[in-house]
């Protein structure tokens, strides 16, 4: 039964929980980690973490992707950031974060990420962005925004994408048609259509409750993002738009919704994933825990030496021509930066879970007794007084 509490006369609201506001419970036989699957699949596509990057330049790379295919997640290149729009797109973001660095002016860097997110989208450039991945042998994702999801497609596909991820801060299975600029309406974007035309799968988000993640899943979506990538420090949505997403309820509404559409369809499974709020290994155990079946890390992948923001992060919202949703965020400094190795699979000489989060997540699993991410997705939980 939902918590609901009187904020005022004739107005209630629901209590939620973060991750942070909960604890796992072992309550099972122990277990050897090395006795431990964290395998994940969605469609035909397998790998040995459920860790998928978010989709920002400060992060993800071609070379990036690559990297993050062959230690067994997945990597997802943002299909209208500056790979599709530069073609010397290191010396662009060295440009930006030195003007992160070094201007007194605290809006100066996201002014200038708006005008390098103002040229124009190349298909061109983003199809060799997306062959380089493909031909690397690795899973090959890209992120594409409900608006402009048509319009790439079709050279994504032609490219070689693999899984196409439909990401915005917030989607429903049919957007509301809008008027451009120029006073012509534009179609809605019918996912369900749109999916059913494609012979990829699709993974669609995010959502923050139960209805709209069952929508999705009706969509004929593979997989659905439950959250928008909230970061403390980087991410402004909810200071702009007032919208925020209390992670623990978001994820555990979501997999109710799965449960049902399971039932509703006899037993067609669709993929959780969380995306906000995870920056440690403790975080990413507890969204599995909540009934995730995959996790999507930021700021943590963002330290790593690999990555093109050279220890800075920012969301791929804070490009947003009118309404930007984030900020400039400093998380690593230095050159001695860890590898993306020793994120994912250590070893560690950290104590607060920054390093080695898939060794910790095995460790966790074994604690409380499990095997899979499925059968983790039972395990005993608390909530803080």
């Amino acid at each position: 039964m939902r918590d609901l509490v009187e904020i005022g006369m004739g107005r209630t609201a629901r209590r939620t929980y973060e991750l942070g506001d909960i604890s796992i419970v072992p309550s099972r036989r122990t277990r050897s980690s090395k006795d431990v699957s964290t395998a994940w699949q969605i469609d035909a596509y397998r790998f040995s973490s459920p860790i998928l990057s978010h989709p920002t330049d400060a992060l993800v790379s071609p070379s990036v992707a690559i990297e993050l295919g062959r230690l067994g997640a997945l990597g997802v290149l943002n299909g209208e950031g500056l790979w599709a729009r530069h073609r010397d797109v290191e010396a662009k973001i060295e440009e930006l974060v030195a003007i992160a660095a070094g201007d007194p002016d605290p809006y100066a860097a996201v002014r200038h990420l708006q005008k390098l997110h103002a040229a124009p989208l190349d298909s061109g450039l983003l199809g060799e962005a997306v062959a380089q991945v493909r031909e690397a042998g690795v899973t090959t994702a890209v992120r594409v925004s409900p608006q402009h999801a048509p319009e790439l497609t079709p050279a994504l596909l032609a490219a070689g994408v693999e899984i196409l991820v439909v990401h915005g801060t917030i989607i429903s299975a049919e957007h509301v048609a809008q008027v451009d600029a120029d006073g012509t309406q534009r179609e809605p974007l019918n996912l369900k259509t749109f999916i059913a035309d494609l012979d990829v799968p699709v993974i669609a988000g995010g959502v923050h409750d139960h209805r709209t993640a069952l929508h999705l899943m009706r969509t004929g979506a593979a997989g659905v993002i439950v959250g928008y990538g909230s970061a403390a420090g980087a991410t402004t949505t909810g200071e702009v738009l007032g919208i925020g997403v209390p992670m623990a309820t978001a994820i555990a509404d979501a997999a109710a919704a799965r449960r049902d559409y399971l039932d509703e369809t006899g037993g067609r499974y669709v993929h959780v994933i969380a995306d906000g709020d995870i920056h440690s290994s403790g975080d990413l155990i507890k969204a599995i825990a909540c009934g995730a079946d995959a996790a999507v890390l930021g700021t943590s992948l963002a330290t790593t030496s690999s990555a093109p923001g050279n220890g800075w992060y920012w969301p791929s919202a804070a490009a947003h021509p009118d309404t930007p949703r984030g900020a400039l965020l400093q998380v690593a400094a230095g050159e001695d930066r860890p590898s993306l190795e020793r994120v994912l699979n250590g070893p560690s000489d950290d104590p607060y879970g920054e390093l080695n989060v898939v060794g910790a997540l095995r460790r966790a699993m074994a604690k409380a007794g499990y095997c899979d991410l499925k059968e983790f997705q039972r395990v005993g939980l608390s909530v803080h007084a």
